[in-house]
């Protein structure tokens, strides 16, 4: 089987989520990724040297240089001509993408992918995490969405792929004059992105305020060198921007440690966590639902323990 891995990028660097992806698309067979947008020849090499990528298509053309689906999916789906799957990471671009292709080639997408059980069988997630589904699909071509936490990334280095333009090299048929890029409002942070940090301190809507989510959160987060994330309820409340936002609406995290600070642990919230390695709780309800998933569960005053735990840090 010959798949194709949408590999997901600034410009400038590969990012993480595309590794998961291309280490699921080794279990299904010949791994070729796709690199679309505008000045990609760094990315391009980069991807090259990923292990177990044989063959590296590259669309450099403005009509790609901000990732607008309407032009992206075209450009994929003349390229699954020769290929059995496409795979891109459950990202906010992969899922805005995937769908595309999927209506295009009139196939069902699976979505967040869990494991690979056969070249036509995977499983995923269903009701919030709280079930796991087998699917197993007869469609001629696959499309799938991978959840880059539960696969392992692949080797940036060690790999020795040829890089060749894709079949579809841009020009004026590219841009299918459908949407048109406006602008990007990105928020600058010197903190670890949410999805790839190793530590992630987490806060709820017990903090009470947006002045005393920082007051406690940041310092606590600085002192680790840790993302800073929330629930929902947090963010609905004001307290942080929407993309900090962690859970089944949000981002789907697993690092080494996830700090949930007066969070009680709703299923939604819990989707998008509980694959971390260790998950520490602190809540004054005994009873919260987060101590059932948690390893190191912490009763008490938020107030007071945080601002505690930092001074000892």
């Amino acid at each position: 089987m010959k798949t194709l891995v949408w590999v997901e990028h600034d410009g400038q660097a590969v990012r993480d989520a595309t590794y998961a992806a291309v280490t699921a698309a080794a279990k299904l067979g010949e791994v070729e990724v796709l690199v679309a947008g505008q000045g990609v020849d760094g990315v391009a090499q980069a991807a090259a040297q990923i292990a177990g990528v044989t063959k590296v298509l590259v669309a450099d053309d403005a009509a790609f240089a901000h990732n607008l689906p309407e032009n992206v999916a075209p450009l994929v789906v003349e390229l699954m001509g020769t290929r059995d799957a496409f795979l891109a990471a459950a990202t906010t671009t992969g899922k805005n993408i995937a769908p595309r292709v999927a209506a295009l080639l009139d196939v069902m997408q699976i979505s967040e992918i869990l494991s690979v059980e056969g070249p036509d069988s995977f499983t995923r997630p269903i009701y919030a995490g709280n079930a796991i589904a087998t699917v197993k699909t007869s469609d001629p071509k696959l499309v799938l969405t991978v959840r880059g936490t539960a696969f392992d990334k692949a080797a940036p280095t060690g790999g020795t792929a040829t890089v060749e333009a894709a079949a579809s090299t841009g020009g004026a048929s590219a841009d299918r004059g459908v949407s048109r890029f406006v602008g990007a409002e990105i928020a600058a942070s010197e903190r670890p992105e949410l999805t790839s940090a190793k530590i992630i301190v987490s806060g709820g809507r017990a903090l009470g305020s947006e002045e005393q989510f920082h007051a406690l959160i940041d310092p606590l987060a600085d002192k680790l060198n840790a993302a800073v994330g929330a629930s929902r309820a947090a963010v609905d409340a004001g307290y942080a921007p929407n993309d900090y936002q962690v859970g089944q609406t949000g981002k789907i995290v697993a690092p080494e440690v996830y700090i949930a600070v007066g969070i009680s642990g709703a299923i939604q919230h819990l989707a998008g966590m509980k694959d971390s390695k260790v998950i520490v709780a602190i809540n004054k309800d005994e009873d919260a639902p987060i101590f059932q998933v948690a390893d190191v569960g912490l009763v008490g005053d938020l107030f007071t323990l945080v601002p505690e735990l930092t001074a000892k840090l």
